[in-house]
């Protein structure tokens, strides 16, 4: 049983899967968002791959709690998902993730280009593992 777990952004999605048991989260990679079009195709040969039971999309929450302009986008970007896939959709808190990411970026010495790279596969990851660990309780 996997599931994906995926970092949306206007510039870049994060992508992530779990292990087959749902215990640890890796990374997947990062999908450069240049259109709803192609973002679901390259989205979809993702899918395809992995078989994913369910997908964690990071909603993006202001620190109080409330929703802004970007969880509307998240959402939007789910409706689009779900033309593409037919399993269950869920959202997860992502407060805190890029903090988390940056701080696992320079704990590892990640830098330049290469950083820019991997900062939403990083958080995808800690999106998934969010989830996994919730999930557990």
């Amino acid at each position: 049983m996997r599931i994906l777990g995926i970092d949306y952004g206007d510039a870049r999605v994060g992508v992530a899967v779990s292990d087959a048991l749902g215990i640890t989260a890796q990374g997947v990679g990062t999908v450069k968002n240049t259109g709803a079009k192609k973002l679901m195709e390259e989205l979809g040969k993702i899918i395809a791959q992995y078989s994913p039971e369910k997908i964690v999309v990071g909603l993006p929450k202001n620190m109080d709690g409330t929703q802004g302009f970007r969880a509307e986008a998240t959402y939007k970007f789910a409706e689009k998902l779900k033309e593409i896939y037919g399993g269950e959709i869920i959202f997860c808190d992502e407060r805190l993730t890029t903090v988390g990411a940056t701080r696992f970026l320079n704990e590892t010495n990640t830098h330049g280009k290469k950083r820019k790279g991997v900062i939403d596969t990083v958080s995808a990851c800690l999106i998934l593992e969010s989830y996994l660990n919730s999930a557990k309780k």
